[in-house]
């Protein structure tokens, strides 16, 4: 059958822009309605409202039912749901079944376009949030349908997008390495700008262009977490938010009396593990607690100070209030009731069995001279090959592999290189032959990985290599065969091809650091590959 492809362009205005919570756009020739509220702060914690965001759906939900909406005259609405300042909520019927991508361009020649196939099978009810407009700048979507008949056409919107909440970049500083790999699909998100003023997740293209500025109340988001086809990710100390690929937030869960810190992940019950601390004790960054998703019940799974006893006892401060004893910063499950966490404090990962039950320290990976003399240097596992282990470690990843004997897998992290604990000052990290200090001159942070062999109770480094330094935060991501990583305090991140030869870094601006930087596909979500 033969191919026709038809253009048609519908001009779109809004009469009030970016820093409205709300704009509706109905058809061309209706008068638009805006929702304006007093101050930054104050919108953000309306978007995370729950009662709010079903009335913004409901009204949505009026218009479709009041008006007939095709691929020539879509329901266009400028970031509803105030989930994402760079996004368009998009609903239209099609008399057959088609599958769609769109395309965003911008008269800007350092801006290549953002084209995405849409998370859809054929259908004929479209309903979307297009995420990528370019602030400040007349926007160009063309819809793409390829009907189930063979055929296909375009249709093309144009949008003038207001301007950005936050102060970040709108592109990146960007240099390309020498390696001639490709960068990996997907869009780096930026996870904890911590600013002094809003903050946000941005995503960032792989040409360093902003494509998503998404407001939280406060303190960073860690990751985003993907089931039931929701998005997880914290929005502040102590709230974790669901949010639907529309841009509805459908859920906020409030921790109570404990506050979130550097990481959660799903377990195979569909609940939440998350690293906490118990705002009513002196000690901080030392629990573990569950969010069940469906109740949001919250309850306390693992203290730390249980397992690691006279440890705590020895590193005591009777005048600290918020003693940092441990200070976890990266929570991994296992299955069978298994995890591994990182403790910075302690430059230690540790592996905890039987959280349902009664927990208890199955081993750790951590130098022995840390540990020597202390009720635990049994538990360390021994070094198949020689090196330091890792020290001041973020970002640490499990990853189970088929080809690997039974009770092996493979362990990576971002070994920020960095000796220091806070409250365990009598250890002198000077022996390891690392930095000890914030600005080392000519110090490397590394990226490691381990092959850890249960069964032989031992941890071999099989694969490491030097990345820009920075003693805190940071992180490490494999995506195929590149890695990703983010040295937070260089306020630079960069992709690596399986050699480790740079393809591509980003450098941006910021007032302390970038937290995390995780790249994600959104596939199944937003967009289909």
């Amino acid at each position: 059958m033969k191919n026709k492809k038809k253009k048609s362009a519908i001009i779109l205005t809004i009469a009030a822009v970016s820093l409205c919570l709300v704009a509706w756009l109905t058809k061309p020739e209706t008068t638009n309605t805006t929702g304006s509220i007093a101050s930054a702060k104050t919108t953000v914690k309306d978007i995370y409202h729950v009662e709010k965001q079903n009335a913004i759906r409901e009204s949505l939900d009026n218009q479709i039912a009041e008006g007939s909406y095709s691929e020539d005259n879509a329901l266009m609405v400028y970031n509803p749901f105030g989930t994402n300042t760079l996004s368009m909520y998009t609903y239209f019927t099609s008399t057959q079944g088609a599958k769609i991508s769109y395309t965003i361009h911008v008269e800007n020649k350092n801006i290549a376009d953002f084209t995405r196939t849409l998370n859809s099978d054929y259908a004929t009810t479209h309903e979307y949030q297009l995420i990528g407009l370019i602030p400040n700048q007349e926007n160009t979507i063309t819809l793409h349908m390829e009907y189930e008949d063979g055929t296909n056409r375009d249709v093309t919107y144009t949008y003038t997008c207001g301007s950005l909440k936050g102060s970040e970049s709108i592109q990146l500083e960007m240099e390309e390495g020498t390696s001639r790999e490709e960068v990996s699909d997907g869009l780096y998100v930026i996870l904890g700008n911590d600013s002094d003023a809003d903050d946000f997740m941005y995503y960032y293209d792989n040409n360093g262009i902003l494509r998503g500025e998404v407001p939280i109340e406060g303190y960073r988001s860690h990751r985003l977490l993907f089931a039931n086809d929701r998005m997880y990710y914290s929005i502040s100390t102590n709230k974790m938010a669901e949010m639907d690929a529309l841009g509805q937030v459908t859920n906020v869960f409030d921790l109570g009396n404990y506050d979130l810190h550097h990481d959660y992940v799903f377990d195979d019950n569909g609940d939440m593990l998350i690293l906490a601390t118990d705002t009513t004790k002196d000690t901080v960054e030392d629990m573990i607690i569950r969010l069940d998703v469906s109740s949001g019940a919250v309850s306390l799974v693992v203290d730390m100070g249980d397992l690691f006893t006279t440890y705590k006892a020895s590193v005591y401060d009777k005048d600290n209030d918020e003693l940092d004893w441990t200070h976890l910063n990266t929570i991994q499950w296992m299955g069978a009731n298994e995890i591994l966490v990182s403790s910075r404090e302690t430059s230690t990962i540790v592996k905890i069995k039987d959280i349902d039950g009664t927990p208890e320290i199955d081993y750790m990976m951590g130098e022995k001279t840390f540990w020597e003399d202390s009720d635990y240097a049994d538990l360390l596992l021994d070094k198949a090959n020689s090196f330091t282990s890792q020290t001041g470690q973020h970002s640490i990843t499990y990853v189970e592999d088929d080809t690997l004997a039974d009770g092996q897998y493979y362990l990576y992290m971002f070994n920020n290189n960095f000796g220091y604990s806070s409250t365990n000052t009598a250890y002198d990290w000077s022996q390891l032959n690392i930095p000890t200090e914030v600005k080392a001159e000519d110090a490397v942070s590394k990226y490691y990985k381990y092959l850890v062999d249960e069964k032989k109770g031992t941890y071999t480094l099989v694969d490491a290599f030097d990345v820009p330094y920075s003693p805190y935060v940071s992180s490490v991501q494999n995506i195929g065969t590149n890695t990703i990583v983010d040295s937070g305090m260089a306020f630079n991140f960069q992709e690596y091809d399986s050699e480790h030869t740079l393809i591509r870094s980003f450098t941006m601006k910021g007032e302390k650091y970038i937290y995390r930087v995780y790249k994600y596909t959104f596939d199944n979500f937003y967009f289909n590959q």
